[in-house]
């Protein structure tokens, strides 16, 4: 009678300790989001053998990101919206499209002919972020050095994200195919 009396009460003490052990997990997995980094950049750069002033209309005109920009090719049926002028400071561009390119919208904000192109890139969905977009253009010999450089700050959603899909990689390999495609524009004038 006694080992069925005692049951309930191992059953009641497993379970306390099951709870005990699942909180702790959760605990230890909090800290660690915690921990990591709350800011991203991710850089590439190539060598154009072209001028700044040929590559540089290329990124300045978001009308031309359809010749050269990786995201149009995973899905060449997203829609797309342009305001403000054609090309430089205050032209916007926005898409909305599958799920590999989301929604969001890219707004230039500092342009100095052959030099630099600076966007506002504000993600809507799958998931809201806003990132700060450098392509820098710089004579090389008879070419252009040409940088892409995105940075941006981690929530602590992103945070848990960046854990598991690294920002670098993911971004790096898409940043290098919309190089060599901008390259090959480039040199193709």
């Amino acid at each position: 009678m006694a080992d069925a009396a005692e049951a309930p009460k191992k059953k009641g003490s497993m379970l306390k300790k099951v709870l005990i052990g699942l909180v702790a997990v959760v605990g230890i997995f909090l800290v660690v989001v915690a921990m990591q980094p709350s800011e991203y950049q991710v850089t590439r750069s190539t060598t154009v053998a072209a001028s700044p002033s040929a590559v540089f209309p290329l990124v300045n005109e978001l009308h031309a990101w359809d010749k050269w920009s990786p995201w149009e090719k995973l899905d060449p049926a997203m829609k797309k919206t342009f305001e403000g002028p054609a090309s430089g400071v205050g032209a916007v561009y926005g898409w909305a499209g599958n799920s590999e390119v989301g929604e969001g919208k890219m707004t230039i904000v500092e342009s100095k002919p052959a030099e630099l192109v600076r966007i506002k890139l504000e993600f809507f969905k799958p998931m809201a972020g806003e990132s700060d977009t450098r392509f820098t253009f710089k004579p090389e010999g008879a070419g252009t050095a040409v940088t892409w450089a995105m940075s941006g700050k981690n929530n602590f959603v992103g945070k848990a994200m960046c854990m598991i899909m690294n920002m670098d990689k993911m971004l790096g390999g898409q940043f290098e195919k919309g190089l060599a495609d901008l390259k090959a524009q480039a040199e193709k004038k």
